[in-house]
């Protein structure tokens, strides 16, 4: 599929899910890693991932793209547009788009590193994964100094 057929698809879905006209640019994005598709604020354009369409077909793409309507058609309206806002949810429930998109095979997640620190004084366990500067902070609860374990 290229890009002119993805507009095209975005066009009609706004008009027969949303009964509104979608005006701005949809496009494919490469770079897309960890993410369906996205719609970006500024723009107004929403890009998508084209290996979910390369994966799992069309019927994965259309719900992706109802999931970046959502955004779109609420957010040009000055409601929630947010996945925690309530219209949002309501919305996405109603034309039936994806709350997550699937997991792409092979894709190889990140390893966080687990930092673990510990008071002296009172053996408090904290569990961080960004290291901290034990130098500039204190216990919460007995204001004792952190080591790293």
């Amino acid at each position: 599929m290229k890009d002119e057929n993805l507009q095209k698809l975005t066009e009609d879905l706004s008009s027969s899910y949303f009964n509104k006209e979608f005006k701005h640019q949809a496009r494919f994005n490469k770079r897309l890693r960890t993410t369906g598709g996205r719609y970006m604020l500024y723009s107004h354009d929403i890009e998508i991932n084209p290996k979910h369409y390369e994966l799992f077909g069309e019927k994965e793409l259309i719900s992706i793209l109802k999931h970046e309507l959502c955004h779109y058609h609420l957010h040009m309206e000055g409601r929630g547009y947010k996945h925690i806002d309530h219209d949002f949810k309501m919305l996405l429930k109603k034309v039936g788009g994806a709350r997550h998109c699937k997991y792409i095979p092979g894709h190889k997640n990140r390893k966080r590193t687990v930092h673990s620190y510990k008071c002296t004084s009172c053996g408090l366990h904290y569990t961080r994964y960004r290291k901290m500067d034990t130098t500039r902070y204190v216990c919460g609860k007995c204001n004792g100094k952190i080591k790293k374990c």
